[in-house]
């Protein structure tokens, strides 16, 4: 079953995940880890959003992220 779209709204909080496929690994080793903050600063300097939290395991992301404008799409999604 095909998610539900998403809502948009100005001060909407996204739960955003990232997972590997089938529970497997998507970072290696530290340097991986390092890698993904050094992208995810990136972008966030490059597109407008609060980014209140994020955790980073073996085999998954998760974020707490908040668009600083409205009804504009996340790009990070």
């Amino acid at each position: 079953m095909a998610r539900k779209p998403r809502v948009h709204f100005p001060t909407a909080l996204y739960h955003v995940i990232a997972r590997g496929n089938q529970r497997q690994a998507i970072f290696l080793d530290e340097r991986d880890f390092r890698t993904y903050l050094s992208f995810l600063a990136e972008y966030k300097s490059k597109h407008s959003f609060h980014l209140y939290a994020y955790a980073l395991m073996k085999n998954h992301v998760l974020c707490c992220a908040q668009h600083k404008t409205c009804y504009v799409k996340f790009r990070i999604m």
